[in-house]
């Protein structure tokens, strides 16, 4: 057990005290802080305004009320012409626009319309959407004044809408969009955390053979003893840094929010605090942590297989931790069908499963416990995990024994398991 725990030290200390973990650390969170400026500031400089000329030859439309819809949105810009189609087509560019639109003299309004616009270019949907829904605001406008609906009318037809909040009456609090969104978060978060420091692991064992460092520590430490400590060293780091970039995410969403929408800060801390009264904030920052690193745990044993079995070729780590990180990735595939409906077979049996349970029962817990996951789905899954955890890294720790100190051979998963199985 000491020996572990000295590993265990070893592998943190000396991961943690590299420039590039404190780079890595300070220089994520300003590049999240620069993609909320830099994205919103590319989208805003870049973003053009579509003009689209109306040729209306049924009398339906006029000058003010396509004037008013371009007040409420100037993205797309309207304006009616006297021009023929013919004229416009052969120089809408040189008159300023972009496209148009001809509305035949047949249109009937009980109909509806059937438009087309037309362009030189192939405009994106989000274009040609926008311009649809202006003109639909203005047609609603007009079969308003054929059926002689005044404005006081169509304000109370507007205010009497169906309103249907969800409530879960065995938990009053729950608020179906947090747990939706802390669901997705969490579920990527694991997701990227299993990629990313499982790798580092794999990368690890592997510098450690083709150094020969390892073969010098196998001489005093088993091999299984050196893959755990090595595995739970890292995956603290993997949680450290976690918890520190989370933390800064927090500040600057929190920041960024109150800035953008103009509100004070009492009102950002309201907000927040209306967020942490609909979810067990205890219980999922508890079960974040287990299953982060359960999940690590998990797959890094095998990460770590794979390094001891292969040399320096990364090719060849690569094809043989295709099929753990194929794995991985069904899990993240799968996740939006979890979220739709988090009681579902799909969703509970992938929850208790080890190889899906860290993605899939963090986007299911902020849901609620006990009323959307029974207790015992959470203690199973927990447990499963834990000896999916325990097999993996017996399992993973009979392949290291060998491949650690074999040289100069391509091995394949046959051959592996080969070592696995025997005595």
């Amino acid at each position: 057990m000491n020996k572990i725990l000295l590993i265990i030290q070893r592998e943190y200390l000396t991961r943690v005290r590299k420039k590039t973990f404190i780079i890595s650390t300070i220089l994520f969170p300003l590049l999240y802080l620069g993609l909320i400026f830099g994205s919103t500031y590319i989208a805003s400089s870049t973003s053009s305004v579509l003009r689209v000329a109306v040729i209306d030859s049924s009398g339906y439309f006029d000058k003010g009320k396509i004037e008013r819809e371009n007040l409420k949105d100037s993205s797309n810009i309207l304006s009616l012409v006297n021009y023929s189609a013919d004229s416009v087509k052969a120089n809408y560019k040189a008159l300023g626009y972009d496209g148009f639109i001809v509305v035949s003299p047949e249109s009937n309004w009980e109909a509806g319309l059937k438009l087309s616009l037309q362009t030189g270019r192939t405009l994106g949907i989000e274009s040609s959407s926008g311009v649809q829904r202006k003109l639909n605001n203005i047609w609603d406008g007009i079969k308003n004044e054929k059926l002689g609906i005044t404005d006081s009318i169509k304000t109370k037809l507007e205010e009497s809408t169906v309103t249907l909040r969800q409530q879960n009456f065995n938990d009053t609090t729950a608020n179906s969009g947090v747990a939706t969104g802390i669901g997705y978060a969490a579920g990527f978060l694991i997701y990227i955390i299993l990629l990313l420091y499982g790798s580092q692991v794999m990368m690890g064992v592997m510098e450690e053979k083709t150094n020969r460092i390892a073969e010098v520590i196998v001489s005093s430490v088993k091999p299984f003893q050196l893959m755990l400590g090595k595995i739970i060293g890292i995956g603290l780091v993997a949680l450290t840094q976690f918890f520190i970039w989370v933390l800064c995410m927090f500040l600057i969403y929190n920041f960024t929010s109150s800035l953008g929408n103009g509100v004070t800060a009492n009102n950002v801390i309201g907000g927040v605090q209306a967020i942490f009264t609909s979810i067990d904030v205890p219980l999922i920052l508890g079960c974040f942590a287990f299953y982060l690193l359960g999940g690590f745990f998990f797959y890094s044993s095998l990460y770590a297989a794979i390094g001891s079995a292969v040399n320096e070729d990364m090719r060849e780590a690569q094809s043989l931790s295709f099929p753990i990180t194929m794995i991985v990735i069904l899990s993240i595939v799968l996740l939006p069908g979890v979220i739709k409906d988090p009681s579902s077979p799909l969703a509970v049996w992938g929850s208790i499963i080890p190889f899906s349970s860290p993605i899939f029962m963090m986007a299911r817990i902020p849901f609620g416990v006990p009323g959307t996951v029974p207790w015992w789905q959470l203690g199973l899954s927990m447990v499963s995990l834990i000896i999916g955890f325990i097999f993996t890294t017996w399992f993973a720790g009979k392949i290291y024994r060998t491949g650690i100190l074999m040289y100069g051979k391509k091995p394949t998963w046959k051959e592996m398991i080969k070592w696995a199985i025997k005595r």
